[in-house]
C-alpha cells in the first residue's frame, strides 16, 4: 500500500481498491489551432496520475486480489467515477479501481 503525503504533511492512504489521483488537464487544439475549452470535452475520459494505491480488495475467500495500476501510473478513468477532495487547497481525486479504463505508456 502507497500513500501520499499534501504540503501540510498529511498522509493519505487509499483503502480497497481506491486509488489517490492527480488530475492532469490535456489542452485540446484543432488542426488550424483553435483552443477547444475544456467544457466541451465533458464526457470524455479524464486523466491523471496516481499518486496513492489501495493494498487491493479482498475476494470473497478473504484473499487480498492485487491492483492493475501502480504509483506513477499515467491513466484514463470515467468522467464521473472520481470523488473530488480538496487538501490544503489542492484538488485530489480518489477513485475506484473499476473506474480506470487504460493506464497510458
Amino acid at each position: 500500500m502507497s500513500q501520499k503525503t499534501d504540503s501540510a504533511g498529511q498522509k493519505i492512504h487509499p483503502l480497497g481498491n481506491r486509488l489517490v489521483v492527480e488530475a492532469l488537464e490535456d489542452e485540446s487544439k484543432t488542426v488550424s489551432g483553435i483552443v477547444i475549452p475544456d467544457t466541451a470535452s465533458k464526457e470524455k475520459p479524464q486523466k491523471g496520475k496516481v499518486m496513492a494505491v489501495g493494498p487491493g480488495k479482498l475476494s470473497d475467500d478473504g484473499k487480498r486480489l492485487p491492483m492493475s495500476v501502480k504509483e506513477g501510473d499515467t491513466i484514463l478513468f470515467t468522467k464521473y467515477g472520481p470523488t473530488e477532495v480538496k487538501i490544503d487547497g489542492k484538488e485530489i481525486l480518489i477513485l475506484d479501481e473499476s473506474d480506470v479504463l487504460a493506464v497510458l505508456e
